[in-house]
């Protein structure tokens, strides 16, 4: 059964996606621990991050480069912490998160609740950003 990321790779559902090439795409993660949290997630779907060929690994942390810097361009944040976790959907990503300081990439802090303006908003700023 195709994983809920497959699902916005494929359009089947939607999502506030900011950047796609032929092997990876960026989508704001809608339950976010920060504005601009977003997802960096692989169109082929393997579940485990390290079981990614070191060509593609290598190529992943490139196109996430890209999406990190027009993340702490538009958020104006400190730095942008990356997090691979794992759990929540069997299917590679990793997580890119806007950070002010150390307590801002914590999980276990409550996440925001955005308007679809929100999201949109700032899908629009990634995107031309990353441009």
């Amino acid at each position: 059964m195709a994983s809920v990321f497959t699902k916005i790779i494929n359009r089947e559902i939607p999502g506030y996606i900011v950047a796609e090439d032929d092997s990876f795409i960026a989508f704001l993660d809608i339950n976010p621990l920060a504005k601009g949290h977003t997802l960096i997630v692989s169109k082929k779907e393997i579940d485990y991050f390290f079981d990614l060929e070191e060509d593609v690994l290598a190529a992943m942390m490139v196109f996430s480069k890209r999406v990190a810097l027009a993340i702490k361009k538009v958020t104006h944040c400190k730095r942008v912490g990356v997090a691979v976790i794992g759990f929540e959907v069997p299917h590679v990503h990793l997580h890119l998160v806007p950070m002010n300081s150390m307590t801002d990439i914590n999980f276990a802090n409550p996440k925001l609740k955005l308007s679809k303006e929100e999201f949109l908003e700032m899908t629009h700023h990634l995107q031309a950003a990353i441009k």
